[in-house]
């Protein structure tokens, strides 16, 4: 069982492109289930049946698995038997009856204008860091990257004269997303005032954002640096790399981008991944109404 995993991990990584976070992530998921099946003396994917996978989705929620996980797992489990089927390893899909549970959408938080302000202007651009920072801010909010694209981001990904960045998201794909004035402003500042400094005398890196150390950040890395901005801020919200990215595409709704465009400048494969945005703009909609209109 286990080099039939194997072979499925090395096929989602080379042949369908999926980035390593995903990959570990499919592993952890499949790891778990052939322990499981393994403690009911089952050796082979071959002798799996609907009931012993409804025996362990069971088991997953004896464990008190929260429900995006167990969705999660159910997903991971048909895309891998699916896999098998394909190559003929079975004759039967023990997970063609078993249906995702209905998962409740919970809509992303966003940052209000003036608390993206705040957030901007709070690093001090006076230091090497804090210069640094005020460009990593600034681009996390002109593109709505996610963290993973903005630590893989390169000087080669630049086109401040043409005023976009090219960026590789989900799935491999490559996509092209404007940068806008102040985040060009900033990168420009921060390359020719801090970047040369906090790389020089150390082996050059082609990663655009670079820490003290003089290399590539790791995604803790911007979410920790972004934590201490947000405390300097006094912003007494949760904010994350991501909430930046949802307050960028709930922002340039709100002020009349049309869905499709928006999907575009996310990476999202599906238009109803960005959807929810737009109950977002609806509820903020409904809130202005009762707050301003006279007999609300």
């Amino acid at each position: 069982m286990n080099e039939m995993i194997i072979d499925y991990l090395h096929h989602l990584r080379i042949e369908q492109g999926l980035a390593n976070n995903t990959i570990v992530s499919y592993q952890r998921d499949l790891t778990k289930y052939q322990r499981f099946l393994e403690e009911r003396k089952i050796s082979s994917f071959k002798d799996v049946t609907k009931k012993d996978v409804l025996l362990f989705l069971e088991h997953l929620e004896k464990e008190k698995l929260a429900a995006s996980s167990v969705s999660r797992m159910i997903s991971a489990l048909r895309k891998f038997h699916h896999y098998l089927y394909q190559e003929n390893v079975l004759t039967l899909n023990p997970m063609e009856e078993i249906k995702l549970p209905k998962k409740k959408q919970s809509l992303p938080k966003a940052l209000t204008l003036r608390e993206v302000d705040r957030l901007l202007e709070t690093p001090d651009t006076k230091s090497l860091l804090g210069l640094r920072d005020r460009a990593i801010l600034e681009v996390l909010y002109a593109t709505g990257l996610r963290v993973s694209e903005l630590v893989s981001l390169k000087l080669a990904d630049l086109h401040l004269e043409l005023g976009f960045i090219q960026t590789v998201g989900k799935g491999n794909k490559e996509r092209i997303v404007p940068l806008g004035e102040e985040a060009t402003y900033w990168i420009e500042m921060y390359l020719s005032d801090s970047r040369s400094t906090l790389a020089k005398g150390r082996k050059e890196t082609p990663y655009l954002f670079l820490n003290f150390h003089g290399q590539g950040f790791t995604r803790q890395g911007i979410w920790k640096n972004l934590k201490k901005v947000v405390q300097q801020a006094g912003i007494h919200k949760n904010v994350s790399p991501h909430m930046l990215r949802h307050s960028f595409a709930t922002h340039i709704l709100e002020n009349g981008a049309d869905l499709r465009v928006v999907q575009e400048l996310l990476g999202h494969a599906d238009i109803s991944t960005t959807q929810i945005y737009t109950h977002i703009t609806k509820e903020r909609m409904v809130e202005s109404y009762r707050k301003h209109h006279p007999r609300a």
